[in-house]
């Protein structure tokens, strides 16, 4: 009776250690972080050509308490260095509390080369008032189709200025972009760019970013 005792209790903790197992598998989803929360690994950086000789990212660009503080100053954004096809990325953001509505960054996704201020890409926008609108950098009118923007949408689950809004981003491998806020969807589009690396802009404002994770579509 002692050793059946033993065995179910065992048992017990093992099916225990495999839900709990099986339980951050489905909290994680496929999804992996792209900002390791301690500091800027596995990011570049790029100013402004007109920025100050001395100016630096990590100045502009400092990790606190797993969060990404972005100054908004001098102009310029960091990128991954690694370049991304047919994903999901989602991240956290905020301005400060009392920031001006018009306070503006964004991703930047499908950067191309050269990189310049602002590189030939996608823009899911990150100023607050139009946040996730779809911004077109250096395409042409053929480059682009059914571009659409839900301001309704958007103003329906936007946090207001100090709170953390969530951004999910996806781009498939045929050029489509998805853009929902806070769960909802705010817009889309079609392009014939799909693929390069995703960047963070700094762009005037103070803003912050966390909890920045990918993950690759089949």
């Amino acid at each position: 009776m002692f050793q059946k005792s033993i065995a179910m209790r065992f048992f017990a903790l093992a099916l225990g250690l495999v839900l709990v197992s099986s339980l951050a598998a489905a909290d994680n989803d496929g999804f992996t972080p792209l900002f390791n929360g301690k500091n800027m690994d596995g990011f570049k950086f790029f100013f402004d050509p007109k920025a100050p000789k001395d100016s630096d990212p990590a100045k502009t660009w400092m990790v606190k308490d797993a969060t990404i503080i972005c100054t908004g100053k001098p102009q310029g954004f960091f990128h991954t260095d690694k370049s991304y096809k047919n994903y999901v990325l989602t991240y956290e953001w905020r301005y400060p509390e009392g920031s001006s509505e018009k306070s503006n960054s964004g991703c930047l996704v499908h950067i191309q080369e050269p990189l310049k201020i602002w590189p030939k890409c996608i823009e899911p926008q990150g100023r607050y008032f139009d946040h996730g609108k779809l911004f077109m950098m250096g395409l042409g009118k053929d480059d682009v189709k059914n571009n659409k923007f839900d301001e309704a949408a958007l103003k329906s689950v936007l946090k207001p200025m100090g709170q953390w809004s969530k951004t999910e981003i996806t781009c498939s491998g045929d050029g489509k972009i998805i853009v929902k806020v806070n769960g909802k969807l705010v817009s889309e589009g079609e392009t014939v760019l799909t693929s390069g690396p995703i960047g963070f802009q700094s762009e005037g404002a103070e803003i912050h970013f966390r909890n920045m994770h990918i993950k690759q579509l089949p």
